[in-house]
């Protein structure tokens, strides 16, 4: 027979805080995707983008940009392929490893990033950080840390 181990249910306090947080990120996500949409890009697209843009050369090996962005190798190379299909991207043969392949940002891809980074940014402004006092957003920060370090520690693992 198994043993039941007592689940530690939320309070009313932790339940709203919970579901204020799901809301939030939801909504937030939606509103940032639909601010994306008159340029043809979508979040995950955008996010590729900034990680090539940041990156040496404009370019990061797959596997490494598929950690990054917290996607499956699978999903990315169709992202990828979705994003080359635009010009965005290109893929090239990594010379050191013939079973390694590079996202490379193209001169478009550049060129879309430099257009659209200032309305992205606008739309954070104006859906997050505008909204928040500087005293609010330093305790939301100081609030945030140990969760995305636990979760950041966690990656890889089960």
């Amino acid at each position: 027979m198994e043993t039941e181990t007592a689940t530690r249910w939320l309070n009313d306090a932790e339940q709203c805080a919970w579901r204020t947080h799901l809301d939030v990120s939801r909504l937030l996500m939606h509103q940032l995707e639909k601010d994306l949409q008159p340029f043809g890009l979508t979040n995950n697209d955008y996010e590729i983008l900034v990680n090539l843009s940041e990156s040496d050369d404009q370019r990061m090996r797959m596997s490494d940009l598929a950690a990054a962005t917290l996607q499956s190798k699978s999903r990315l190379s169709h992202q990828i392929t979705r994003m080359e299909s635009a010009g965005l991207v290109r893929r090239e043969n990594c010379e050191s490893d013939r079973r390694g392949l590079y996202a490379v940002l193209t001169d478009e891809g550049a060129t879309t990033m430099r257009k659209v980074a200032p309305h992205h940014v606008a739309s954070v402004r104006k859906h997050f950080m505008d909204l928040l006092t500087p005293e609010a957003l330093a305790n939301l920060q100081a609030a945030l840390n140990p969760v995305a370090d636990h979760l950041r520690g966690r990656r890889g693992k089960v």
